[in-house]
């Protein structure tokens, strides 16, 4: 399994992960075989919160929204002919980002790599709504981080 991870950057924001970072991060949290790529958009307070508007119904920014890619009915993955099969978009809120981990008191390095894998985790299939899958999807996310040497986002 593999993972190429494409950053986009919309603005000038300080202290944003590295793209080896964002990378390895990204890496940890997939799951499914195969070769896959992902693409990630940093944006904007603005601009988060009209597609959280738009695809959510939620009027504000958020701080990860995830797009999972789903093949138009009657397409297999074969007929796509591509190396790399896309898993999904990413968007991540930059200011929101560093908002929340002084909020929560941590550092932004491991918010960032939190929210990462959050966000692949939703991009194959891990959700949160209810009870049980937000325990299944926390417990997840909680041994990816332990592995990178990040502690316990939820703790």
């Amino acid at each position: 399994m593999t993972v190429d991870l494409i950053a986009e950057i919309e603005g000038d924001f300080a202290d944003l992960p590295d793209a080896a970072q964002l990378q390895t991060w990204a890496t940890a949290a997939v799951e499914k075989s195969g070769e896959w790529e992902v693409f990630l958009r940093v944006v904007d307070r603005e601009e988060s919160q009209q597609l959280n508007h738009d695809y959510r119904g939620k009027d504000k920014p958020t701080n990860v929204l995830s797009f999972p890619f789903d093949l138009p009915p009657g397409m297999t993955a074969e007929m796509m002919g591509e190396e790399k099969m896309p898993l999904g978009d990413l968007v991540i809120c930059a200011p929101v980002v560093a908002e929340e981990a002084g909020e929560q008191g941590k550092s932004l390095h491991a918010h960032w790599a939190h929210l990462v894998i959050h966000g692949i985790l939703h991009l194959q299939g891990y959700d949160h709504i209810l009870d049980h899958e937000a325990e299944v999807m926390e417990n997840r996310e909680i041994g990816i981080l332990a592995a990178l040497g990040f502690s316990d986002p939820y703790a």
